[in-house]
């Protein structure tokens, strides 16, 4: 009796040591899958002409992610410096080639996942005060047309494109005294809301965030190269797979219809 009682008690003690393995095994499962699904924050540096667009984006994504995306916004060339000079960023999506290429050239991005993402066009608008006097393209050299904003074209893609499309109407040294350079788009799209210039190029995708200025025109198509934004994950990003997963996202049909929204055509 002695006997069969301490077989009992041993596989009593057996069972509990197994149960307790097996507890183990579960907290380190689960311990596992939280690291797994740990959250993390995206820095994505993005032209300033995509500050709407990409807030509403953000928006939708995080509503079924458990990452955070910090979006950094100024002119491409701006950004491009950031990067160069090593400051966090993930996912870069640039307003123009040109600064793409030189961050692909110094080897700052990775190649293999760049792509075209959107197009855009170059639109000028004008002060609510002057819509009767600039009503094309060719107004901008009217004498009652006093200021001109623009984007610095050395760091601003829009202002190399105003530049460029200006050169090749044949308006740019006319219209050099009259020019008033901006930071980035947007500050050129506030000069002519607030009425502080008369006209100015932006994107289209901006000319539609007026609310007291009008939309002139569309630039010439043929008048500058084409405006496209690629974007890339940098070469030092620290969280390249959530950032391409919301490089993933940006190319969905919920982000097609946002960035389409805004005044994009999506590539």
């Amino acid at each position: 009796m002695k006997k069969l009682s301490l077989i009992l008690i041993m596989l009593l003690v057996f069972s509990f040591g197994l149960a307790g393995c097996g507890q183990q095994n579960t907290d380190d499962t689960n311990e596992g899958t939280k690291n797994e699904s740990k959250a993390v924050e995206v820095n994505v540096s993005a032209a300033a002409s995509l500050t709407d667009a990409l807030n509403e984006i953000k928006a939708e994504y995080e509503k079924d992610s458990n990452n955070t995306i910090v979006l950094n916004f100024a002119s491409s060339g701006t950004l491009r410096k950031q990067i160069e000079e090593g400051a966090p960023c993930d996912l870069f999506i640039s307003a123009s080639k040109e600064h793409m290429d030189t961050l692909e050239n110094s080897n700052l991005i990775d190649a293999e996942t760049r792509s075209d993402l959107l197009n855009n066009s170059l639109t000028l608008i004008a002060a609510k005060e002057k819509k009767d006097v600039v009503v094309d393209e060719n107004s901008i050299l009217n004498a009652d047309v006093k200021s001109v904003s623009i984007g610095t074209p050395e760091s601003v893609p829009a202002g190399k494109y105003a530049q460029e499309a200006l050169e090749n109407l044949g308006m740019w040294d006319d219209v050099q005294s009259k020019l008033v350079l901006a930071k980035d788009v947007r500050q050129v799209l506030e000069y002519v809301d607030t009425g502080n210039v008369d006209c100015g190029l932006v994107y289209k995708s901006d000319a539609l965030l007026l609310t007291s200025g009008v939309v002139v025109c569309d630039m010439p198509e043929d008048s500058h190269s084409k405006i496209v934004y690629p974007a890339a994950i940098t070469a030092g990003a620290t969280q390249a797979e959530a950032a391409k997963d919301f490089y993933k996202f940006l190319q969905s049909d919920y982000s097609k219809g946002v960035f389409e929204k805004y005044g994009f055509t999506v590539i």
